[in-house]
């Protein structure tokens, strides 16, 4: 479970393809690496990927983290996209105590949303996303998403996608500030809304029969 405050942004070293899995090697700071155990559960855009190996150099201020991306993850993802050099959101599972500023996020991403229009204003950002149809029944205004693992609130909507709104600091710290017109960003949706609306429909469905 995640909160969807990302935490950094790593660097990928490698994005291999073999053999129905993708090795994905990241680069972070060592901080983001204490007390880690393979089999823990970090974040990579939003997606939940399990730590097959990791590396933290006495020496150096930088660790690798390792993760194995099977064939399932690449479809819903665009962790598929990933190549040397690139930025990833990358926020550690959450532990108890952990302050909960942001909302819960299972780290299952259910689609990709393409950035179709990008604004830079003086102090802030808009960006719209398209999403697929069958997924705008859970986007609520000024409800929580959760875009490349960072929660986010919902601004105005239409029938194939919703605007977001963001300030420099969210730019600075995620890489949505990195974001270009066609890019495909993961979207989790918000787990209650989603529960809410498929409990509804259910129960509408029954009585109509």
């Amino acid at each position: 479970m995640f909160t969807g405050i990302i935490q950094t942004q790593a660097t990928v070293i490698n994005a291999n393809q073999e053999e129905g899995v993708q090795r994905l090697v990241l680069s972070v700071e060592r901080g983001y690496l204490g007390h880690l155990d393979i089999g823990a559960s970090i974040a990579i855009n939003g997606c939940c990927l399990t730590v097959v190996h990791f590396e933290v150099p006495p020496q150096d201020v930088v660790g690798q983290v390792h993760f194995d991306v099977i064939d399932e993850t690449l479809l819903l993802t665009n962790l598929g996209n990933l190549r040397r050099g690139m930025k990833v959101n990358f926020e550690r599972s959450v532990t108890f105590g952990t302050e909960l500023g942001g909302h819960i996020v299972s780290g299952h991403i259910h689609d990709t949303a393409k950035v179709e229009e990008i604004i830079h204003e003086q102090n802030n950002c808009r960006i719209k996303l398209t999403l697929p149809s069958k997924w705008m029944k859970y986007i609520m205004y000024k409800g929580f998403v959760s875009v490349n693992g960072a929660s986010l609130t919902v601004g105005n909507m239409d029938d194939n996608g919703f605007w977001l709104h963001l300030i420099p600091e969210t730019l600075q710290i995620t890489n949505i500030g990195l974001l270009q017109v066609g890019d495909a960003v993961n979207i989790e949706v918000d787990q209650q809304t989603l529960t809410i609306v498929n409990t509804v429909e259910n129960y509408l469905r029954k009585q109509s029969t």
